[in-house]
């Protein structure tokens, strides 16, 4: 039996930085990007997805098709990322892992999410990883860098909430326990690279 997760994508930022209006809207390949991310999650098998829309919200919901998502509305989104994590925590079936993705990461593919639902073990954190190049004594080295999407035990998410405040998300937990997380290398499927600046435009083609 497989398990059952719930997708949550956290959406409710201003852009304030790229300075286009909220990131959800943005065009694409022929949709919403919020539209296009939720529609990756449940093609990758999640059962549900909660979107957690903030800035823009109305703007949001009349713009972009997200009838097959549950929304929540964030009142508190410039508090930070934190308090969006927690409101579609809150709204995911609580029996559900939950998989945890950023609206402003266009490189996110059926692939990876698949890959993470199939590694997946109990009891664990499960986060996609890329690969990253850093100086080094002899030159260049390659290394993982951990990234988006997360997937959250069931048996952790309370432990996890705990930890959630300002715009860290899952941060402090994951940093206190990195003997429950396992890296999985995505980087055949992107970068990880998201969407701050106008000069990161060329990720949405």
């Amino acid at each position: 039996m497989g398990i059952h997760v719930t997708g949550i994508v956290l959406a409710a930022g201003a852009g304030t930085r790229l300075g286009m209006g909220p990131k959800a809207l943005l065009p694409y390949r022929g949709r919403p990007l919020v539209e296009a991310i939720a529609g990756t999650l449940l093609d990758g098998g999640c059962r549900e997805v909660v979107v957690v829309l903030g800035a823009g919200a109305a703007d949001v919901t009349a713009g972009a098709r997200l009838d097959h998502c549950r929304v929540a509305v964030n009142p508190r989104w410039r508090t930070g990322m934190g308090s969006s994590f927690l409101l579609g925590e809150e709204a995911a079936d609580p029996a559900d892992d939950v998989l945890v993705a950023l609206v402003d990461q266009p490189g996110l593919t059926r692939a990876t999410v698949e890959r993470l639902l199939a590694t997946h073990r109990p009891g664990r954190v499960t986060a996609a990883a890329y690969r990253r190049r850093e100086a080094s004594d002899g030159g260049l080295a390659q290394g993982l860098r951990r990234g988006h999407p997360l997937l959250i035990d069931a048996s952790l998410r309370a432990a996890v909430r705990e930890t959630v405040g300002g715009d860290a998300g899952a941060r402090g937990f994951l940093q206190a326990h990195t003997d429950l997380v396992d890296e999985v290398d995505c980087s055949d499927q992107s970068t990880d690279e998201d969407i701050d600046t106008p000069d990161q435009l060329d990720l949405l083609q």
